[in-house]
């Protein structure tokens, strides 16, 4: 059984009914928390928590190379869905850097549960209720696109000419491409 779980918990006993009846379990892309370790074959997937330390890092280089690394930076996370690996991993390893920079002000985090229309409806609500958004930190591609939608529906532009910077994940092709339109920052 190839095995790519949305939330890290909860498995526990599907992960030993198939222990049970001798079948393996590959997790794939996403992790799980059980206590027994034994209970699946292996993990196949990314390190979430680094990828988040390296768009923070990134986040630092860029802003010093702007001559901002001294100004307040505001900053939004759309997050993905609560409790699941890449969420967990990326909103850990961002704040291990944000941690770093005193003038770096996360706003909120809000869950766009990976999806584009939810991304957007997160969006939207973050820039109703902040007049400073300098930084959106989106933990997918997907919700990079409706934060994208968001802000041009607000009158305003993201990527690296834009008025707001944009961090994404996955490096999907789309996600790319928007790099090269100039609509995202990093992915």
């Amino acid at each position: 059984i190839i095995l790519d779980p949305i939330v890290e918990t909860g498995w526990e006993a599907v992960l030993q009914e198939a222990r049970d009846a001798e079948i393996p379990v590959i997790l794939a892309d996403r992790s799980v928390k059980v206590e027994d370790e034994e209970l699946y074959t292996c993990w196949v997937g990314s390190d979430f928590e680094k990828e988040g330390r390296m768009a923070g890092e990134w986040l630092a280089s860029y802003l010093e190379k702007q001559n901002r690394s001294d100004e307040e930076i505001c900053i939004v996370t759309l997050q993905g869905t609560p409790g699941s690996t890449a969420q967990i991993g990326r909103t850990e390893g961002f704040a291990s850097v944000l941690e770093e920079h005193p003038n770096w002000e996360m706003l909120e985090y809000q869950s766009g549960d990976f999806t584009q229309a939810k991304g957007q409806e997160v969006m939207e609500r973050f820039l109703e209720s902040y007049e400073q958004i300098d930084v959106v930190v989106s933990e997918n591609d997907n919700m990079a696109f409706g934060a994208i939608d968001a802000i041009r529906g607000a009158g305003k532009t993201c990527g690296p000419d834009g008025d707001i910077i944009l961090l994404s994940f996955d490096a999907s092709r789309a996600a790319l491409n928007a790099m090269l339109e100039g609509k995202i920052n990093a992915d």
